[in-house]
């Protein structure tokens, strides 16, 4: 691991970021993952330099892992950020959540909390056009290259069968009139507590969960509008200790073939409050998953 080609960015933890179970909130993470990218991008005069890379981005994907609970404390948390890929015309971002944990031997060891990286892609915003990556952004990309490590896809098979109206707030827009690539995650995050929420039927006893993992695919831009969109939910795969929610978002006034404007998985595992750890779902909770998984196999 070469650090020597890492942005390391200090990300303060505000006690608003935290949930019901006091860690750091999934969606939060990945605005600690924009603050750090746009921290390398102003930090580093080069990353604009008559170029538009420090302001002219579009998110494409994240893939993120968490890896570990993060809970709130008064010193900053670190992100490391550095280029995993640069191609024509995008360019993949790495990151690493983590602390610096001192040892006896005086050494330290690296506590990681995340582990994700975002595809991205120069965009004109006055054109709405996405654009090439010139010569001199690759050059100065191609400073901070570090290979990162390759994910299995998440399974998304399945079909709707849950539908949450999706109301866009004006401040979930941001300086390109566009929704802002965390909000999505807000979005289906959103969209999948009600949808187990729905599941729960009277005497069930439902394990407590958290998020392992999420991918998501931005196809186009969420705008702001008075009418609802829509997110489209199903199970998608059931374990003993986890389960895949697949989401889609979509526009229902969009024209055939245009209509999803987002997919995004999830992989949530069953947690045990007292121990920090992943438990088991319980009985009731994974019945009722399987009956939504229909005719897709479980293990």
């Amino acid at each position: 691991m070469d650090q020597d080609v890492r942005h390391t960015y200090e990300c303060p933890v505000r006690w608003a970021d935290l949930d019901m179970l006091r860690h750091v909130n999934n969606v939060t993470y990945v605005d600690y993952l924009q603050e750090a990218r746009i921290d390398m991008f102003m930090a580093h005069p080069e990353f604009s330099g008559g170029e538009e890379l420090a302001e002219g981005v579009v998110v494409v994907r994240h893939e993120l892992d968490f890896v570990a609970p993060l809970t709130f404390r008064k010193r900053p948390v670190l992100v490391d950020a550095w280029i995993s890929e640069v191609r024509a015309a995008s360019f993949t971002m790495a990151y690493e959540v983590y602390d610096d944990v001192p040892t006896d031997d005086s050494d330290s060891r690296r506590r990681v909390y995340l582990k994700g990286s975002s595809l991205l892609a120069p965009f004109v915003f006055a054109t709405e056009r996405p654009r090439r990556i010139t010569p001199v952004e690759r050059e100065v990309l191609e400073r901070y290259l570090e290979p990162a490590e390759q994910r299995t896809p998440v399974s998304a098979d399945g079909s709707a069968r849950h539908v949450y109206p999706l109301k866009v707030r004006w401040s979930d827009v941001d300086a390109y009139r566009h929704v802002n690539n965390v909000k999505y995650i807000e979005y289906l995050q959103e969209a999948r507590l009600r949808y187990l929420m729905q599941m729960h039927q009277p005497g069930d006893v439902f394990a407590e969960i958290v998020v392992a993992r999420t991918d998501v695919d931005y196809r186009r831009p969420i705008l702001f509008r008075l009418t609802p969109y829509e997110v489209h939910s199903w199970v998608s795969h059931v374990g003993r200790t986890s389960f895949v929610i697949a989401a889609e978002i979509r526009d229902p006034e969009a024209a055939p073939g245009a209509e999803v404007l987002a997919a995004g998985r999830a992989v949530v595992v069953g947690f045990d409050r007292e121990t920090q750890q992943a438990a088991p779902l319980t009985e009731d909770h994974r019945a009722r998953l399987l009956e939504e998984l229909g005719p897709v196999a479980a293990s």
